[in-house]
């Protein structure tokens, strides 16, 4: 539930950010798509580079909120990335995992930092080090994690949350984020198109 969520606030911020960003709106092409950021895999990638067939998964995230990593009574979400981009690759959809934490480089969001997180949570897709969180920005991104799922015309079908337990993914009852991939790889619009994003605040200064 929903409800289940707000018990980790106490943990850490769940601040928006500035009035002046964008609220990507469902339909709308996915921006910036030619921006390129340093990806834990080598090289510099842009989200054009890493879109597939069938589309492209966008996930803000980063490497210390509890939201992501988890706490003493919650699992945290960066369990559950893995999976959905074994099931993307399956299904040729592209993965993009984004680090905007400009504030928290020297804190552990740093390249290094994701590079090893990388590899030792089997993340899978690309991780991008999102440097002046421009890519942050052109998204409106403002929690981490906070997804955006793009068709194979990078139209936005789905934004939110991954699913409606960040406690536990055996508890999970609402796959939002599985099922608008579903639902998209089959021609079909997601239902809920857009859920509550709830997270850490997007660490820009």
């Amino acid at each position: 539930m929903l409800l289940e969520f707000v018990a980790l606030a106490t943990f850490t911020a769940i601040t928006l950010a500035p009035s002046e960003l964008p609220d990507l709106a469902i339909g709308a092409a996915a921006p910036a798509v030619e921006l390129k950021m340093k990806d834990v895999i080598g090289g510099e990638r842009s989200l054009k580079d890493i879109a597939g067939e069938n589309g492209l998964l966008v996930i803000f995230t980063g490497n210390i909120c509890p939201f992501v990593i988890g706490s003493a009574d919650s699992e945290g979400w960066q369990g559950r990335y893995g999976p959905l981009a074994g099931g993307c690759a399956s299904k040729r959809i592209g993965v993009a995992l984004v680090n905007s934490n400009d504030s928290q480089r020297d804190q552990g969001d740093g390249f290094l930092d994701m590079q090893r997180i990388y590899k030792e949570q089997n993340y899978g897709g690309s991780y991008l080090l999102d440097q002046g969180h421009t890519l942050a920005d052109a998204f409106g991104a403002r929690t981490t994690p906070h997804v955006f799922l793009f068709d194979k015309n990078m139209k936005l079908v789905y934004k939110g949350a991954i699913d409606d337990n960040v406690k536990s993914a055996e508890e999970v009852k609402e796959p939002w984020l599985r099922n608008a991939i579903t639902a998209m790889v089959n021609g079909n619009t997601p239902e809920p198109t857009t859920t509550r994003n709830i997270g850490c605040s997007v660490k820009r200064q």
